[in-house]
């Protein structure tokens, strides 16, 4: 980053900043993913094991609802991750 010397201290700070959401972003991200898989399958195994129906069911809406919005927000990020 040569050009960040050529910044003002503010445009600095903004720059790092971004840098850190964006690396954040990312993160989050995996996390969903795999939470929603995780959610997935256990709602499944309580479903099709009928241990607890009404909570298993409960679970996959849950887990798929949950990629959707995360697969949304892979497909459409916010404006300070495609800088």
């Amino acid at each position: 980053m040569p050009n960040l010397l050529m910044q003002s201290p503010l445009q600095n700070f903004a720059n790092l900043i971004v840098t850190y959401f964006i690396e954040i972003w990312d993160f989050l991200i995996f996390i969903g993913q795999i939470s929603g898989i995780i959610i997935v399958l256990i709602g499944a195994i309580l479903w099709f094991t009928e241990t607890n129906q009404g909570r298993g069911k409960g679970l996959v809406f849950g887990g798929v609802m949950l990629s959707i919005v995360i697969e949304y927000f892979v497909l459409f990020p916010p404006a300070f991750v495609l800088v």
